[in-house]
């Protein structure tokens, strides 16, 4: 029954946070509580809610004061040489935007925080799909699946919880699985390539000229929703609403540098700085101690001197006492990603109350038991493919610590039954991330859809489908290449 409930549970949030009948927050929290009295231990949800914030703080923290100190870094212009680089090269081309969102992706996941990556892509890319009138959608959806195939370093978390589980070592889990991955992130280029490609058949090819006259008429967002569609399913009215603060400070903290003013949104000869090179935060005098400063933070959180969230929170009073010395300006700087870090620890703690419940009652443990129970005797040869397979609505459904940690070691189990090395397993285990990273118990994934202004629904129907596509590219290219 409890299976059965918890498959019920999880099935009931995404339908209607799909069909827009409840923000995420609030199905993140009404939905188990309801589910919680039907399993027949109402009482206990408080507990249950508790043990899930308990559990959840750190990383609430870690995420609020990342926001804060990879905005501030955003702010300085820290990131505007890569910015630069990746806008050169994609012009007003829609097909060379998508293509430089996976590129930017990608590189920017090398730190191992999703939420820095998306900060950042976002932050630099909106512009751009906002004055071409691009699909918010396919930005999102890119963004995600990129970071997925790169959150499988050993520092991104995954590989790291897989090797702790079975407690082998993270340098044997993915090393051998570079070239599946590569391949991976190959896939992801060339989906963004044809997305690319049909963005361009829809807006067209503009010149600057002609994009930068776009800027003054009405915004709408077509949302691309149907598999293989020319065309939008429909459409988001974006209005002349604010973007996130994150988004607001990098752009030199006004919508109109970000969206309206064609004067002050830094176009250039060869096309568009999506971060303002004239905003006032820049600090091109302290860019290298920034710079330090952010490669000493990564370092630290790699060698895992601090908890992440104090050296979050160490780094983030820092660069704002560095940077902005005045008092005025570091409260100017916290105001600006304000909305960003309460939309994002609200989610945090109401996806809290999601994850306490289906832990809390047992659903998840009986979800997972039936799972494995399911998998057929002739299957145990290929546990590797299976585990495989598992992994990507696993860790979509679950958190990477109810996965790795609760169901992996049973697979492992299983699959040394059968003559299948642990490690196998374990490389089979991460190739669910790139879907993993849309789930919706990744708070990050909050940061991504927040500062584009998209609806959960919308990133959650338009990227499924080729999050599992690259998922699964990535499982056949293990297999072929002899490494799972």
């Amino acid at each position: 029954m409890l299976t059965i409930l918890g498959f019920a549970m999880i099935a009931t949030f995404l339908v209607l946070i799909m069909m827009k009948k409840m923000s995420p927050i609030a199905a993140l929290v009404l939905i188990p509580a309801l589910f919680c009295v039907l399993v027949g231990k109402g009482a206990h949800l408080g507990d249950y809610v508790i043990d899930g914030v308990s559990s959840l703080a750190p990383t609430a923290a870690m995420l609020m004061f990342a926001i804060v100190y990879f905005g501030v870094m955003i702010d300085v212009g820290l990131f505007d040489p890569i910015v630069r680089a990746i806008l050169k090269f994609c012009k007003a081309d829609p097909m060379r935007v998508v293509v430089g969102t996976a590129l930017l992706a990608a590189i920017v996941s090398l730190d191992g925080d999703g939420s820095t990556t998306f900060m950042i892509t976002v932050s630099a890319m909106y512009p751009l799909y906002k004055r071409l009138k691009m699909s918010l959608v396919v930005m999102t959806g890119v963004a995600a699946m990129a970071n997925g195939v790169m959150n499988t370093l050993p520092w991104g978390g995954p590989t790291a919880r897989a090797a702790t589980a079975l407690k082998v070592d993270a340098t044997d889990i993915f090393v051998p699985m570079i070239p599946a991955l590569a391949v991976g992130l190959v896939a992801v280029v060339v989906l963004a390539y044809v997305l690319g490609l049909r963005e361009r058949r829809r807006v067209g090819t503009l010149t600057l000229d002609e994009a930068l006259v776009r800027e003054s008429e009405p915004e709408t967002e077509t949302v691309l929703v149907g598999a293989g569609a020319g065309t939008g399913a429909g459409t988001v009215s974006d209005g002349s609403g604010a973007r996130s603060g994150a988004a607001r400070g990098a752009a030199g903290g006004s919508v109109e540098a970000a969206d309206g003013d064609a004067g002050s949104g830094g176009a250039s000869g060869d096309g568009f700085q999506g971060l303002d090179p004239n905003r006032p935060t820049l600090r091109p005098k302290l860019y290298w101690f920034n710079a330090l400063l952010t490669v000493a933070l990564l370092t630290a959180m790699i060698m895992e001197l601090l908890p992440i969230p104090v050296l979050f929170l160490l780094g983030a009073a820092l660069a704002l006492t560095v940077n902005f010395p005045h008092i005025p300006d570091q409260k100017a700087r916290i105001a600006a990603h304000a909305d960003n870090v309460l939309n994002v620890s609200g989610m945090v703690f109401a996806a809290a109350v999601f994850t306490g419940v289906l832990t809390g009652t047992g659903m998840v443990d009986h979800m997972a038991n039936w799972l494995v129970d399911t998998i057929p005797d002739g299957m145990g040869p290929q546990m590797g493919l299976v585990t495989g397979l598992l992994s990507l609505p696993l860790t979509y459904f679950m958190s990477n610590d109810g996965f790795y940690f609760g169901v992996l070691p049973v697979l492992a189990e299983a699959g040394q039954a059968h003559g299948v090395s642990t490690l196998e397993i374990a490389r089979a285990s991460i190739v669910g991330q790139p879907l993993h990273m849309s789930s919706p118990l990744v708070p990050a994934v909050y940061v991504l859809v927040g500062m584009a202004k998209v609806e959960f629904g919308d990133h959650t129907r338009f990227v499924v489908k080729w999050a599992v596509l690259t998922s699964l590219v990535i499982l056949a290219a293990g297999i072929l290449f002899g490494i799972i």
